[in-house]
C-alpha cells in the first residue's frame, strides 16, 4: 500500500480501522500499519489496545479494560488480540479471549464522543441564569426557536440545544412545558366529499390559481368559547406576512360575518380592503355559507371587494396557516379556563392581536408579522393596525398567555376574564 502523509488531530476513520483489522489477521506489525495509514505506531497500538472486544461467552461484544494475568502473552502484548492466530478458531485451550473488529471499535469509539459531548459546556452559574431566562420566556408562550433569536444578545443557544436541555430535564424543566408537544390529539380521517359552493368555488378552483395569487390570499375562521356563549371571534389570517386578524361577532351566523367585513371595509376603503382581504380562503361553516353577502361591498361602487374559495369537506389543513395560528390565540384565550367570549370587548381583541403579531416568526427570519405587514402593504398596513388598534410589543413585554389580557383589562378598570 502507498505510503501516506502522516495526520495529526484527526480521528481514525471506519476504512482506517478495516485496514488495520486486516493488518491484525496478516499479523503485520504496529510500525508497517501507522507507515500506510500516515499515522504514528502509537496511535495504532493504542487503537487496537482500547477497542479490542471479548470474542465469546455472554460477554460477547464487550470493551476489554485489561487482560486478566492467567490470559494468554499474546493479549499482554502487541498484538493484544487473538486476530491473526492459528489457534484462534478451534484449537484454543485459552478461556479468555478478545479480537479486534472494525464495525465494533467504530461504534465504541462514536459513543465516546458521544458521551463526552453529553452535558452542558457553561460554568454552572452562568447556566442557570440562561435556565432561568429559558422558563421566563417558556411561561410566557414562547417557542424555543423564538427564545434562541430573542435571547441572542444574551446567551447563544440554537433551537435544537433548547429542546435538548428541556428534554433532558436540566434546571427542572420538562417537555410539559411545551404546549405543543403535550397538546395535541389524534385527527380522525373522514372520507372526502365535494364543497355545497359548486365547481367554480372548490378548493381546486383556487389550486388552480397562480402560485402569487395563492400566496397573497387571506384565511377565514372563527374561534368559540364556552357552548353557551353568544359572542366568536372571526379570524382572518394574511398568509403573505403571517398576520393575523380577530374582530368580534354578537353571533355566529352569516349576517354577523358580513357585518364585521362592512366594518373594516370602511374602517380601511375598499381599495385597501381589495388588496388585503381580495382573495379568501374559508371552511364549510355554516356562518360562511352566504357568499354572495361576503363578497358584496358595502361602499358606493360597481363589483365585489373579494372572491370567497371553500376548502374541501373536513380538511381544515387546506388553510393550515390559519389553524396553526390558533394554537397561538389559544395560549391568549385558552380552552377549558372559564373564559366567556361573552364578557370579551373589542378592546380585548386589540390587546390580542398586538400580542400575537409582535410574536418573531422563525419562518420569516425573525421579523414580526406587524412589520411584515407594514412592509408588505405600507401605507395600507399602517391603516389596518390604526382601526384595530394593532401595536407592536418589545420582545421582553411579549406575555402569551391569558394574563395578557387581564393586564389590559386592569388598565381599563374591568374585571379580569378568569
Amino acid at each position: 500500500m502507498t505510503a501516506r502523509k502522516q495526520q495529526r488531530y484527526r480521528r481514525l476513520d471506519r476504512a482506517e480501522r478495516a485496514v488495520i483489522e486486516r493488518g491484525l489477521d496478516k499479523n503485520r506489525s504496529a510500525r508497517e500499519m501507522a507507515r500506510d495509514l500516515g499515522r504514528s505506531q502509537s496511535s495504532v497500538a493504542d487503537e487496537v489496545r482500547r477497542n479490542r472486544t471479548i470474542a465469546r461467552g455472554q460477554a460477547k461484544g464487550g470493551r476489554v479494560e485489561s487482560a486478566p494475568e492467567a490470559a494468554c502473552a499474546r493479549l499482554r502484548r502487541w498484538p493484544h488480540v487473538c486476530n491473526g492466530c492459528n489457534k484462534r478458531r478451534y484449537h484454543c485451550s485459552m478461556p479468555f479471549r478478545c479480537e479486534y473488529s472494525a464495525a465494533r471499535a467504530q461504534a465504541i469509539a462514536d459513543a465516546t464522543l458521544s458521551g463526552s459531548r453529553r452535558g452542558v459546556d457553561r460554568p454552572e452559574a452562568e447556566f442557570e441564569r440562561i435556565a432561568a431566562a429559558i422558563r421566563a420566556d417558556l411561561a410566557r408562550g414562547l417557542s424555543p426557536a423564538q427564545i434562541s433569536a430573542g435571547r441572542a444578545g444574551e446567551f447563544s443557544a440554537s433551537p435544537s440545544t433548547i429542546y435538548r436541555w428541556i428534554a433532558r430535564g436540566y434546571a427542572g424543566m420538562s417537555n410539559m412545558e411545551l404546549r405543543r408537544k403535550v397538546g395535541y390529539k389524534v385527527r380522525k380521517k373522514a372520507a372526502l366529499r365535494p364543497t355545497a359552493h359548486g365547481p367554480e368555488r372548490s378548493f381546486a378552483a383556487f389550486s388552480a390559481l397562480s402560485e402569487g395569487e395563492r400566496e397573497a390570499a387571506c384565511e377565514m375562521d372563527t374561534v368559540m368559547g364556552k357552548s353557551s356563549d353568544h359572542q366568536c371571534v372571526l379570524t382572518l389570517y394574511l398568509r403573505c406576512c403571517r398576520a393575523q386578524v380577530l374582530l368580534l361577532l354578537p353571533e355566529k351566523s352569516s349576517s354577523a360575518v358580513a357585518a364585521a367585513l362592512d366594518m373594516l371595509e370602511g374602517a380601511i376603503g375598499k381599495a385597501a380592503f381589495q388588496r388585503m382581504f381580495g382573495l379568501i380562503l374559508t371552511d364549510n361553516g355554516t356562518e360562511f355559507s352566504d357568499w354572495r353577502s361576503l363578497e358584496k361591498s358595502c361602499l358606493p361602487g360597481k363589483g365585489a371587494r373579494c372572491r370567497v374559495y371553500y376548502c374541501d369537506v373536513r380538511q381544515s389543513q387546506q388553510k393550515g396557516g390559519c389553524e396553526r395560528n390558533h394554537v397561538e390565540l389559544r395560549k391568549l384565550l385558552p380552552k377549558r379556563r372559564g373564559i366567556s367570549f361573552d364578557d370579551l370587548e373589542p378592546a380585548d381583541m386589540a390587546a390580542a392581536m398586538s400580542q400575537l403579531n409582535s410574536e418573531p416568526r422563525p419562518s420569516m427570519a425573525f421579523m414580526t408579522p406587524a412589520a411584515a405587514l407594514a412592509a408588505a402593504f405600507g401605507d395600507d398596513g399602517h391603516a389596518l393596525m390604526g382601526a384595530l388598534g394593532i401595536e407592536e410589543v418589545p420582545y421582553a413585554e411579549l406575555l402569551m398567555s391569558a394574563e395578557a389580557l387581564n393586564s389590559a383589562r386592569r388598565e381599563r378598570g374591568r374585571g379580569p376574564l378568569i
